[in-house]
């Protein structure tokens, strides 16, 4: 696998696209709210802000509240990166202990605005979310409406691939990571410096999963797999493959995992050990070394993604309007890639 592989080359599970369009020609064709899970306590040292933003980053949105409140960028937190060329609503925290910023519920500059405040007792992690709901509108959509329509029933019914999407790279984060690595690129910022490092550990996890797609073995389980109980982080390694963990994996009660690679030995065995193994020794050496140098761990991630509620709706011949909700983490372009061949009219840096 090479620093330049196209993420859309990587193998589709429910065969080949089956119409083209046109994805993200404006920021309200694809739209984004997070879903916490939990409401704040209405009380405590963290002001929380529920925002809409169009055509900036998360990172972007944070630094400028850390601005506007006087305070550390450190001091404001968010659950999770919301994309830049989109239209995204979630929650962001700031640190005041002492400090009731009057008017914060009207702040707003050109690219996003304050919907709503509330005090809380904790701050925002990253990751706390639960998950995110989506609308996005496929334009000058070109195929076979039938034959969308049953791929859609499909994937519905059943799961895609958990790819991490085009966005984890952007137009050349794996090539600056490289560059990095090799000391011919100076990174202070350590911010970028993570996306980078992210990326690498990212493209092998693609690398592996794209290998059991492949193989036609990404939805089951092989013997010594790590399997991750749905909706948390949790997972557990099974020797054997018997006939509970087959009806736990149909009812997605579990699902079988990939390597986030970092120190330390992957809990895998046996054949699902050996097929990772291979797949990150026949990638760059120094990606997976990346990992481990900048001190991540290992960890894992469930190889399939479950959709939720997905529904569409047509607006005349060439428009698909989708809506659908996923898991913290899951990309809505490992969706959208099992039914359409997307040029973007943005650009994902």
């Amino acid at each position: 696998m090479r620093a330049d592989v196209s993420y859309m080359d990587l193998p589709r599970a429910h065969g080949s696209p089956l119409a083209s369009a046109v994805l993200r020609h404006r920021p309200e064709d694809f739209q984004v709210e997070e879903e916490l899970g939990y409401e704040p306590e209405g009380e405590g040292e963290h002001l929380w802000l529920w925002l809409e933003k169009r055509g900036m980053n998360t990172d972007q949105l944070a630094r400028r509240l850390a601005s506007i409140a006087g305070v550390r960028r450190g001091d404001v937190s968010y659950a999770g990166l919301k994309d830049r060329h989109a239209v995204t609503r979630q929650w962001c925290s700031i640190h005041l202990p002492k400090t009731d910023l009057e008017g914060a519920a009207q702040w707003q500059e050109p690219g996003w605005r304050v919907l709503r405040t509330v005090r809380a007792r904790r701050k925002l992690r990253r990751g706390g979310a639960r998950g995110n709901r989506f609308v996005i509108t496929l334009r000058e959509l070109h195929g076979d409406r039938q034959a969308v329509e049953l791929r859609l029933r499909e994937i519905a019914g059943r799961c895609v691939p958990n790819y991490f999407g085009a966005q984890r790279f952007g137009r050349d984060n794996l090539a600056r990571a490289e560059a990095m690595m090799s000391g011919k690129l100076r990174v202070a910022d350590r911010h970028l410096r993570g996306i980078y490092l992210s990326s690498l550990r990212s493209a092998l996890f693609n690398a592996v999963l794209a290998r059991r797609v492949r193989d036609h073995v990404w939805e089951g389980a092989l013997g010594g797999e790590a399997l991750n109980l749905a909706g948390s982080r949790s997972y557990f390694v099974a020797d054997a493959i018997d006939d509970e963990i087959e009806r736990r994996l149909a009812t997605g009660d579990i699902h079988p995992t990939g390597p986030l690679w970092g120190r330390g030995e992957p809990p895998s065995r046996g054949a699902a050990l050996s097929l990772e193994l291979a797949v990150v020794a026949a990638c760059p050496e120094k990606w997976s070394q990346a990992c481990v140098d900048a001190g991540m761990v290992q960890e894992r991630r469930p190889l399939r993604l479950a959709i939720r509620d997905l529904h569409w709706d047509w607006h005349g011949d060439d428009l698909l309007q989708l809506k659908f909700g996923l898991p913290a983490g899951a990309y809505a372009t490992a969706v959208i890639r099992e039914i359409a061949d997307t040029r973007m009219t943005a650009s994902l840096d």
